[in-house]
């Protein structure tokens, strides 16, 4: 009897140890899998149970209780971990708390509810668009669960269902991605009548009119209090819609009827989120919409194409600090149809993330809009340097440790932080 009485006891005392136990996910060099991490941190979110994300802690780890759950699944995804006791976790946020230290520790949630904004299939199956998206690319890879919307869906209110939307290589423009000089293949042939199509079935003369209306649609999603990321062409081309409103800036071959001319002078750059100053290009067969865009002029090599993101203060900045964590401050460059933007061109209440000092550009930016935050991220994907029309898509398990891969997963989780934290 008493054998079994002392045998209990240690199995309670172990019991209690365990449950006191916390699971840490560095996310140093130390981490062998940085973009699954995220994935494990929103799946213990799913789980209702809540996280840290301890900024500036070993390249921003996470830490939640542990669970043998937690820690299989770890191990099936081949994430690092450490399974710490509750004391040691107690000193790590004590250390963090101290006021000297640029650290913090923000508690996460929920898992947010994720939107993809991107076009549908067609009829055979396939991709409309020869190209991939990064963001899906690292959600798929981190095992991240998201929906796919596109103009109907916006246009029947049913961006209030989600917590953070995404648009990628998406011209709202309606010039189809001034992709003119393929004009002739199917793949552009086939997205151009599927778009007019559906423009007609949503009530619009012209696909110029849904893509604004959906741009529209989009800016009230976020000063209602959305999370809003764009890459690539999705940035500059959203914020040229807001600046002209009743202007038609389509030449007749994407839209049938002449562009206004004077388009340029009738510019309103308070409409916009994120860009002043900018002029339009105004050639219909030029690949580039307007001076948002840094491409052209960009004076750096591939092989020293790197940006920096800033140093923020994670106790008085958290939101800006949450976007930057990384296991490195310099990122390896990389090409879009839009790649960066001109610093004199940003708007003074614009937070820069990212920037290429040296050229005076910046690379990923930040800001509030309304009771929401949007976030413009240059390039098309930053594990290939200048992707072409029909190049195959990244594949991430070459890499696992991409630090720009990392600075879109930073997104995905910033709406599950708890709302105080959030403010700027």
């Amino acid at each position: 009897m008493r054998l079994k009485l002392i045998s209990l006891l240690l199995f309670l005392s172990f019991a209690a140890v365990v449950r006191a136990n916390y699971i840490l996910i560095p996310m140093d060099l130390k981490q062998k899998q940085h973009l699954k991490a995220y994935g494990i941190c929103y799946w213990v979110l799913e789980q209702n149970v809540e996280a840290w994300w301890l900024l500036n802690y070993r390249g921003g780890s996470f830490a939640f209780p542990y669970a043998q759950s937690f820690e299989k699944e770890c191990l099936t995804r081949d994430v690092s971990f450490e399974v710490i006791p509750d004391a040691a976790f107690a000193k790590i946020r004590n250390d963090i708390a101290q006021e000297e230290v640029n650290q913090d520790a923000i508690k996460l949630e929920k898992a947010p509810k994720i939107a993809v904004y991107t076009p549908e299939f067609s009829q055979r199956g396939e991709k409309i668009q020869p190209w991939d998206d990064a963001v899906t690319l690292a959600l798929t890879y981190a095992e991240i669960p998201y929906e796919t919307i596109y103009d109907e869906e916006v246009m029947s209110d049913k961006l209030a269902l989600y917590d953070w939307l995404h648009l990628h290589h998406e011209d709202f423009t309606g010039q189809y991605g001034k992709f003119y000089a393929y004009h002739n293949e199917p793949w552009y042939r086939e997205n151009k009548r599927q778009q007019e199509e559906l423009a007609a079935r949503l009530g619009f003369k012209k696909v110029s009119e849904l893509k604004r209306a959906v741009v529209n649609k989009i800016r009230d999603y976020v000063a209602g209090g959305g999370f809003m990321f764009a890459m690539c062409s999705a940035t500059d081309t959203y914020d040229i819609v807001l600046a002209t409103e009743g202007v038609d800036i389509c030449a007749d071959i994407y839209d049938g009827d002449p562009m206004d001319m004077d388009a340029n002078q009738k510019l309103d750059y308070s409409q916009t989120f994120a860009f002043r100053d900018f002029k339009l290009v105004l050639n219909p067969l030029e690949y580039e919409y307007s001076t948002i865009d840094n491409t052209r002029r960009r004076t750096v090599t591939p092989e020293n194409d790197y940006f920096t993101l800033f140093d923020f203060s994670a106790k008085w900045d958290p939101v800006p600090t949450m976007l930057t964590q990384c296991h490195t401050r310099t990122i390896k460059g990389f090409m879009g149809q839009t790649t960066a933007f001109p610093e004199d061109i940003i708007k003074s209440n614009i937070l820069i993330l990212g920037e290429n000092k040296a050229i005076h550009e910046a690379r990923y930016i930040h800001g509030e809009y309304g009771m929401g935050t949007w976030t413009f991220y240059g390039g098309h994907d930053p594990e290939d340097y200048r992707h072409q029309v029909h190049d195959p898509e990244t594949d991430l398990s070459l890499h696992p440790n991409s630090p720009g891969y990392r600075l879109i997963l930073n997104n995905i989780l910033f709406p599950a932080a708890r709302k105080k934290e959030r403010k700027t």
